[in-house]
């Protein structure tokens, strides 16, 4: 089972996870990762993130479908917030469940590796120098190079 949300509000973390464990019985793993906005050097005023709705979800849907096929997961979730965010904020939540801890953990890594560098998401950081775009950086696709066959 795919669950696919991008939002603009925080999410619960162990409410996410609940909710999935309800639906599945045969889990013997449970893997999540919180990503955060950090504020590298203590400059960062806010992050801003933009997305083109209906193209975004449709591509993390994509995404956490293709995981689902590598990995025998029994279910997965994908939040992935956008709007202005500041320091310390959660941005993205990624919840795997399989029968065994390698799947989930894998699968996880695999979905962050995409969403990192190949989500539909624009990133607008402001500081105290100004404003500017950010793209993805080279150790985020060098990670993803690992899961392209």
């Amino acid at each position: 089972m795919v669950s696919v949300s991008v939002q603009s509000e925080d999410f619960d973390i162990n409410a996410e996870i609940e909710a999935l464990r309800r639906e599945n019985y045969d889990v013997g793993a449970i893997v999540t990762f919180t990503g955060t906005v950090r504020d590298i050097g203590g400059t960062l005023k806010s992050m801003t993130l933009e997305h083109y709705p209906g193209m975004t979800e449709a591509e993390l849907e994509r995404i956490a479908q293709e995981a689902e096929k590598k990995w025998p997961l029994v279910g997965s979730r994908v939040i992935h917030r956008y709007g202005a965010l500041a320091p310390g904020d959660n941005i993205v939540l990624v919840i795997t469940l399989s029968s065994h801890r390698q799947a989930a953990f894998e699968a996880a890594e695999f979905l962050m590796d995409f969403l990192k560098s190949k989500a539909p998401f624009w990133k607008k950081e402001e500081t105290s120098e100004g404003a500017n775009w950010v793209d993805a950086r080279e150790t985020d696709e060098a990670a993803l190079k690992r899961w392209q066959d």
